[in-house]
């Protein structure tokens, strides 16, 4: 039986603001409890929320830590009552609600998934925060279709190049924007059919192009402000629009509601932090169901374009904030 030390160390943001405000520190190890695993933490996924948390415009919901970190990956070493998987030594990825940076953190059981076969820990920790957004909110929200065409901003970010894999798997012709000719290099190396450099093009005026006037089925935005109106008038007909973040902001001076209805369009979003523990078991049951075999094959993976060690958490946060990453940032805690 694993020894679990008394304290660990741990990441902490000492008030809001800059990167400047991450500190590690030693702390008292989590204590089990009933429907929770406790994990050793191999590696934790670095993400935009994380900053949000860190300037104080995310706190975590009610009963969970404050110290950040929405993924994990590592192995099992305690389970609380009422846990029959996963076991004890079992190497999991796993979405928590907080507390994720640190050597040791507590994970609702349902949420914890095996490590894909074709993943190290590492790897592993970039996927459980955007693979769950991604497939509830392109899937299930979106209902993107194969033969369908999806849009997603950001192409070139953790969320993009999930999204854009996912779509790709499911038979979809996929754009994507993204702000440089390298980073579009990149999204069409995932398998965007078509990359929109949005310095340099407008993004409205080449889907159009590329659809012959048509617009897109589905479109995953996490930049809002200007960019909503141009996504209401992108959306063909029976069209979706999924919000997940708002980068640029979530207010807008105008916007036609006309094509909302004569084109019988469809705006939603979510969060996915505040969600019931049965609302992401479903998502989590339906990942492993739909998505856990591409993951395992080797099909669709998180693409990490930088690891650092703990005691560089404040340099990944700054890597996060230049926006110059493709694909994920993860952190390491030596264990």
């Amino acid at each position: 039986m694993t020894q679990i030390p008394a304290t660990m160390r741990q990441v902490i943001f000492d008030g809001a603001g800059g990167p400047e405000v991450i500190k590690l520190v030693d702390a008292a190890t989590p204590q089990v409890a009933p429907g929770k695993a406790l994990i050793e933490v191999a590696a934790f996924g670095v993400n935009r929320p994380d900053c949000l948390q860190r300037r104080g415009a995310y706190p975590p919901p009610p009963g969970e830590t404050a110290v950040p970190g929405l993924e994990i990956a590592g192995r099992v070493v305690a389970v609380g009552p009422g846990v029959d998987t996963p076991k004890v030594g079992d190497e999991v990825c796993a979405l928590v609600g907080s507390g994720g940076y640190a050597e040791y953190a507590l994970a609702d059981a349902a949420l914890c998934l095996p490590r894909p076969r074709a993943l190290d820990l590492v790897a592993a920790a970039g996927v459980p925060e955007t693979y769950f957004t991604v497939y509830d909110n392109v899937f299930v929200r979106g209902r993107l279709t194969k033969g369908e065409t999806f849009l997603v901003h950001g192409g070139s970010s953790g969320i993009g190049s999930t999204a854009i894999q996912l779509a790709k798997s499911a038979g979809a012709q996929v754009i994507a924007t993204a702000g440089s000719a390298e980073k579009c290099d990149f999204c069409r190396s995932l398998g965007a059919d078509l990359a929109i450099d949005y310095r340099r093009h407008d993004f409205v005026e080449e889907t159009l192009k590329f659809t012959n006037k048509r617009g897109v089925d589905v479109i995953l935005d996490m930049v809002g402000g200007p960019y909503i109106p141009k996504n209401v008038a992108l959306l063909a007909t029976d069209g979706r629009l999924v919000q997940i973040a708002f980068l640029q902001g979530a207010m807008v001076k105008e916007i036609n509601w006309l094509p909302v209805m004569t084109k019988r369009l469809t705006l939603t979003g979510s969060t996915l932090r505040p969600r019931t523990l049965a609302q992401k078991t479903e998502v989590a049951n339906a990942l492993r169901a739909n998505v856990w075999p591409l993951l395992d094959a080797g099909a669709v993976k998180p693409l990490i374009h930088a690891v650092f060690p703990m005691n560089e958490t404040r340099q990944a946060h700054e890597l996060m904030e230049t926006s110059a990453h493709l694909g994920k940032i993860v952190v390491t805690t030596g264990r």
